[in-house]
């Protein structure tokens, strides 16, 4: 059975078919491992930041902020394990399409005996790409909770600091005071 030309440029436009999904799926693990990296980088910010920290101080403002140094490595925990998943299941998903991609070759050269096969991959791929996607709304979601909760920190940090007044004994801003 020759491949007529037609008949093959079908097969060739099926097996390029995918290439668009893969190269969905190629953006989003190149962005979802820059949100990995900016995790890890945050992660590391708050570990130098929390050994900064006076060991024993009942100050509010030190418990305060180690309070929040936890609850953000909380939030970044999960984030990470998140993003984690996310990138396994994008690499899955282009490994599943590059598979659909071969498959219809393979079908077409076995007499389209295994038309099946090209389509399960491809199914399998884009369920693939859905599931991380969906991972990556969650943990964008989560992301914009653990800013909200840390800003949420820095207005009361803010308020309080605008709040005091100087002690009486100091000179006002400038230096210059009276006498």
């Amino acid at each position: 059975m020759a491949i007529t030309f037609l008949g093959a440029g079908d097969i060739l436009g099926a097996m390029i078919t995918p290439a668009v999904l893969i190269s969905a799926s190629g953006t989003l693990v190149l962005s979802t491992s820059n949100r990995l990296g900016r995790v890890v980088d945050r992660i590391r910010a708050l570990a130098t930041e929390a050994e900064g920290l006076p060991d024993v101080s009942a100050a509010p403002e030190i418990v305060e902020k180690r309070i929040l140094i936890a609850e953000q490595i909380e939030f970044l925990t999960t984030r990470l394990l998140m993003l984690q998943s996310a990138v396994i299941t994008l690499y899955m998903a282009i490994g599943l399409l590059v598979g659909a991609s071969l498959a219809v070759g393979l079908s077409a050269s076995a007499g389209r005996m295994m038309e099946w096969v090209p389509i399960g991959f491809g199914l399998l791929g884009a369920s693939a790409l859905l599931f991380g996607a969906s991972v990556l709304v969650r943990e964008s979601r989560l992301a914009v909770r653990g800013t909200l909760h840390e800003l949420a920190h820095v207005r009361k940090v803010v308020e309080r600091k605008t709040s005091m007044r100087a002690a009486p004994d100091e000179k006002p801003e400038g230096g210059q005071g009276e006498g």
